[in-house]
């Protein structure tokens, strides 16, 4: 069983470039404070480091 990993928005998308809105959307994040969770694969782990600075990461 692979670790999980909790990605929660804490900040607005507005003024993020399309491909990082377009990120942010791809990980199920739709408003702030908005938790959700995901196996933690490498493929995860390069998303969330493209839009890091608003995103809290904990593992689950």
């Amino acid at each position: 069983m692979q670790k999980k990993v909790k990605v929660t928005l804490m900040k607005s998308i507005i003024g993020l470039s399309p491909k990082q809105e377009a990120t942010v959307k791809a990980l199920g994040l739709h408003r702030i404070r908005h938790t959700v969770e995901h196996e933690d694969t490498p493929t995860l782990r390069g998303m969330i480091k493209a839009v890091g600075f608003c995103l809290k990461v904990d593992e689950a």
